[in-house]
């Protein structure tokens, strides 16, 4: 059965692993989820990913970040949803946790973080909230 918001099942994978105490977890592999792992990547939230190959198929596999046996990622949150899609101007994008955390946000120049996005003065769709 295809999915039909596939960030969201990236989110919700990423989620019960991290609740599951896994080291590592597997996605199939899209552009759009190859940024938000990069982004996650960049922000330390994640150790690193890689394209596996698996039974002929390209796959995603995180390789999740604990902290002192603590999960990096305490919190994922889907903003922009296929029926609601959420957008927003470089200049009323919000603070995730006073900034702690991170918004990924899709603009024209591609997958950046809510502060990225703030400094470069770009809009776009709020993909998702990371803490």
């Amino acid at each position: 059965m295809p999915v039909t918001d596939p960030v969201a099942d990236f989110l919700t994978r990423v989620r019960n692993a991290v609740k599951a105490k896994k080291v590592t977890v597997d996605i199939p592999i899209s552009n759009l989820k190859l940024g938000v792992a990069k982004i996650l990547e960049e922000q330390k939230y994640i150790d690193g990913f890689e394209v596996v190959e698996n039974d002929g198929k390209s796959i995603l596999r995180l390789k999740l970040r604990y902290i002192a046996g603590r999960n990096a990622i305490t919190g994922l949150k889907k903003i922009s949803k296929p029926g609601l899609r959420v957008y927003s101007e470089a200049k009323s994008i919000e603070k995730i946790l006073n900034g702690l955390g991170i918004a990924v946000i899709s603009t024209s120049k591609g997958l950046k973080t809510d502060k990225q996005a703030r400094t470069e003065n770009v809009g776009g769709e709020i993909i998702c909230h990371v803490w």
